[in-house]
Order: C-alpha cells, then structure tokens, then sequence
C-alpha cells in the first residue's frame, strides 16, 4: 500500500493545516495538500495527504472514508503515481479506482 492518499469531496474553505489536523488522529501526517488552481487560488475540493507509514495510510483510510468533516462525507483512497499528459507533464494523482472506459 501507498502512504499517499486521495481525500475527496473536501469544503471549499477546507484549508491544509484542516486536512493535517483531522488525518493526525490516524497517526503522523508527512504532508497535507489541498490542490488549489492556479489563476485563482481557490481550492478544487480534493487534496492528498501521506501519512508517516502504510499502516497509518490503512488506518486513516479506515477512519475518514465516508466520514464526516465540516458537513461532508469524505472519500479516502490510496493515490495513484500521476500520469503524464500528452505534453509530458505529469497531472495531479487521483483515487486508485479506476474509471469506466468509454
């Protein structure tokens, strides 16, 4: 398993130090990021979080997928390595589960 998680469905004003401290009851958080846009700096609702070991990933999955935090349940998952675009830049990672092909 990957120490990286996906946290999904995250309130707009849901800051990183929020993320941090909610994720420090599954154990020590490495990083917590929101992901913000870039023009404008206003989060996208998502954010990662690596937790100190896989353990704590596992657990923290445990506690948080489908919780409540500030009035929304939150999607937890393992993160998946990001993907390079088709300008070899590589994009933002996303949850594990795949999405249906069309």
């Amino acid at each position: 398993m990957n120490k990286k998680l996906y946290v999904g469905n995250l309130l707009y004003e849901v800051n990183d130090e929020d993320l941090k401290n909610q994720f420090a009851a599954a154990g020590s958080v490495v990083t917590a990021t929101v992901i913000k846009f870039r023009d404008s700096g206003r989060s996208k609702g998502f954010g990662f979080v690596e937790m100190g070991t896989e353990e704590e990933a596992k657990k923290a999955i445990e506690m948080f997928h489908q919780q409540d935090f500030k009035g929304r349940k939150l999607v937890v998952s393992e993160a998946r390595p990001p993907k390079e675009n088709n300008m070899g830049q590589a994009e933002t990672a996303s949850p594990v589960e795949e999405q249906p092909q069309a």
